[in-house]
């Protein structure tokens, strides 16, 4: 296992990392606040923290779906959040060219799931410098992520993370196979297990994307007692008015309770196997 940091978060090494923050950045204000009340919360479990949020979503259900602040704009925001909260940033590329001026901000480049098989987006995000997050697509299995990794890898890549982050099962929902996490962990890369987005109903609402976070615990606790490196989520103050992927974050007001345990059924899985 190649453990590594990243600002003060640490992956792999037998720690615990969270990932959370809301889907897209929507305003210096709210970004700001997240970032204070998650960070604040996995400093309270001990755990360590990286802010997730993106200054534009590509992948869109509707024409009209709300994507985020743009480029320019979201990485102000993420820039402030970075200065002025002291967190190490994660946010998403989409496109070669953009690698360069995220990088600028981002500690954390992360390649979405439909752009896993994308040779050139994950070599210019390996070749970065930065820390980079490949989710493994939902049309993948677990032992096509060493692809990812062997590409990665050959381009430079010394700080590698998987996701898991569900697998299409019929139309308009996603299963995790909880084998994946082992399967994963053997290539040499922490894994991060991405909750909230394995909760998804894709298209599900016909011009947006559904979600079930009611199971967000349930699965949550299950990845970490599979031995998971991270744990991603969405997190949101008010799910029923977050402008991208509300029906699956997980409300503000129950994060700290699920970290508590989260944080206990991993210490209770490394003393197990130690």
């Amino acid at each position: 296992m190649r453990a590594f940091q990243v600002g003060n978060a640490t992956f792999g090494d037998g720690r615990l990392t969270i990932i959370a923050g809301p889907c897209v950045v929507e305003s210096a204000d709210h970004a700001l606040m997240m970032a204070r009340e998650c960070s604040s919360r996995a400093r309270e479990s001990g755990l360590d923290f990286v802010y997730k949020s993106s200054f534009d979503k590509a992948n869109r259900s509707s024409i009209k779906s709300f994507r985020g602040l743009g480029i320019e704009a979201g990485l102000d925001v993420l820039r402030q959040v970075k200065e002025e909260v002291g967190v190490p940033i994660l946010t998403d590329v989409h496109e070669v060219s953009q690698v360069a001026i995220v990088a600028e901000v981002a500690d954390v480049l992360q390649i979405p799931a439909f752009l896993s098989r994308q040779t050139d987006l994950i070599v210019a995000a390996a070749r970065s410098g930065k820390a980079v997050n490949v989710k493994k697509g939902q049309f993948l299995a677990p032992h096509d992520a060493l692809n990812i990794v062997e590409k990665a890898r050959e381009a430079g890549c010394e700080k590698l993370l998987l996701t898991e982050r569900g697998a299409t099962f019929g139309y308009n929902n996603l299963v995790v196979d909880m084998r994946s996490f082992p399967i994963m962990r053997q290539f040499g890369a922490p894994v991060v297990f991405d909750v909230t987005h394995s909760l998804q109903l894709p298209g599900g609402l016909g011009h947006a994307t559904g979600g079930q976070s009611e199971y967000i615990e349930p699965l949550a606790r299950a990845g970490v007692a599979c031995g998971v490196d991270a744990v991603f989520m969405e997190v949101h103050e008010c799910p029923e008015r977050a402008p991208s992927d509300g029906p699956n974050a997980l409300p503000l007001d129950r994060l700290q309770s699920l970290l508590n345990v989260l944080r206990d059924i991993h210490n209770l899985v490394r003393s197990s196997s130690a």
